[in-house]
């Protein structure tokens, strides 16, 4: 199984299921975790997310889901609010949060440091801009681990 493929095209069907319900899908991930699989989709919308929310929303693509059984193996289906803190995937997410403080995680040494506290400055094609100590630091995607917002939204 293609894990990437298989992600797109459950985002592409049942994004526009969570946007007729007046949510925005955030983002959607299958992962393993103690051994268990999960397909996570993570909802927002201005007004915020509660539980009733993530109820809704997993009630109306579980059905759909269900019948069309895009993943053969056992999985636990969750909804999601991405939260306060929550990670930057795609550039959309990155330009949102121009000028938001964030966590930067690196998978190799940039500067001689793995993980640091920035200002989100810009992105591009091929990097991310962040500003610490009034310094532009350019971070290649490409060895980004995780880049996570620090506060409110």
């Amino acid at each position: 199984m293609d894990k990437e493929k298989l992600l797109i095209e459950i985002e592409s069907r049942m994004g526009s299921v969570i946007k007729d319900l007046g949510y925005d899908l955030y983002h959607i991930e299958y992962v393993v975790e103690g051994g268990e699989n999960f397909l996570r989709f993570y909802i927002e919308n201005e007004a915020g997310i509660g539980l009733n929310d993530c109820e809704k929303v997993s009630r109306a693509i579980s059905d759909i889901i269900d019948v069309e059984d895009p993943i053969d193996e056992n999985y636990y289906l969750e909804v999601s609010s991405p939260g306060v803190f929550r990670t930057l995937f795609k550039d959309e997410h990155f330009k949102r949060y121009i000028g938001e403080e964030v966590t930067v995680k690196l998978k190799s040494l940039l500067n001689g440091r793995k993980k640091f506290d920035a200002v989100l400055d810009n992105i591009d094609d091929e990097n991310i801009y962040v500003k610490a100590n009034n310094e532009v630091i350019t971070v290649p995607k490409k060895i980004l681990k995780q880049v996570t917002l620090n506060g409110e939204i």
